[in-house]
């Protein structure tokens, strides 16, 4: 009964982790920009829903659709305030730019989670879930929101591969990843591909940022561990593989939540991140990753 149990949880958090691991994926491949912030705007996502459906009485999906729109804003934030000025600074050594992207992106991370915890609250806050109810999965019960949240997932992730796959913009973005010189070369401006891309992230981390919070709770005091997830399911998968993203996700989810249930929740990061530095040391290029 334990072990379904995992199962069930495990794949709703996993489809949590790929969602906002996905788009933090496809950031990087199109931009080469690691955001250390990620953690950040998912918690504005998750706390300006839950204020938008409390406070305002805007009801549950109404404060979804505001804690989307505050992490597409907050992802706006981050590209015009940290991002955008390094990448264009003339002061800085092109070959010194990763790295204040990395430092940048990180002290941004925090101060977002200060102003969170002091404008707002820094206690746990959980939504009301999507959909009320209970089911029952082979004598599991368990709660429909569960299902659901995978669910949204999943129905993200898949238009997202329409969206790349199936239009004019998003080939451009596949392009933009490959070879940015050629795309230029066809008359495509770099600066409008970055803005699709953070876009898109924004709005990817955004409906993470809510589902978790109808679904685990979240706190400013998460971000650190959010941002450390992703970051280690993003290299773990391989630095641009949105399938490695996608695979490493559920490693990490299914080993947190095993970790959880049978040793003790406060330990849930410590496997994934042993996992990640053994990959790191026998696979530097990530288990899908190229380079």
């Amino acid at each position: 009964m334990v072990a379904l149990q995992i199962l069930i949880d495990g794949f709703a958090i996993s489809s949590l982790y790929g969602l906002g691991a996905v788009g933090f994926t496809l950031m990087f491949g199109v931009s080469g920009v690691l955001n250390l912030s990620h953690g950040g705007i998912m918690v504005v996502a998750a706390v300006c829903g839950w204020l938008a459906a409390g406070d305002l009485g805007l009801g549950v999906y109404g404060g979804t659709l505001v804690g989307v729109i505050a992490g597409m804003a907050c992802a706006y934030a981050t590209y015009f305030v940290v991002v955008r000025p390094i990448q264009r600074s003339r002061a800085i050594p092109q070959e010194e730019t990763e790295i204040f992207l990395l430092t940048g992106t990180l002290l941004w991370g925090i101060m977002i989670q200060e102003a969170v915890a002091y404008l707002f609250t820094d206690n746990p806050v959980t939504t009301r879930p999507l959909i009320s109810g209970v089911t029952s999965i082979a004598g599991v019960r368990t709660p429909q929101n569960e299902i659901m949240i995978a669910a949204l997932c999943w129905l993200a992730i898949g238009l997202l591969w329409l969206l790349v796959n199936r239009t004019r913009a998003g080939k451009a973005l596949l392009a933009a990843s490959m070879n940015p010189r050629g795309l230029t070369l066809l008359g495509f401006e770099l600066s409008n591909m970055y803005l699709l891309v953070w876009t898109i992230y924004g709005v990817l981390a955004g409906i993470a940022g809510v589902l978790l919070a109808s679904f685990l709770g979240v706190s400013s005091a998460n971000a650190g561990q959010l941002t450390a997830s992703a970051f280690s399911i993003v290299v773990l998968g391989g630095l641009g593989s949105v399938s490695g993203s996608l695979v490493a996700a559920y490693l990490v989810g299914y080993l947190e939540t095993v970790t959880a249930y049978l040793i003790a929740p406060t330990l849930r990061p410590i496997p994934a991140l042993l996992l990640l530095v053994l990959v790191v040391y026998l696979r530097p290029q990530g288990l899908l990753g190229r380079r």
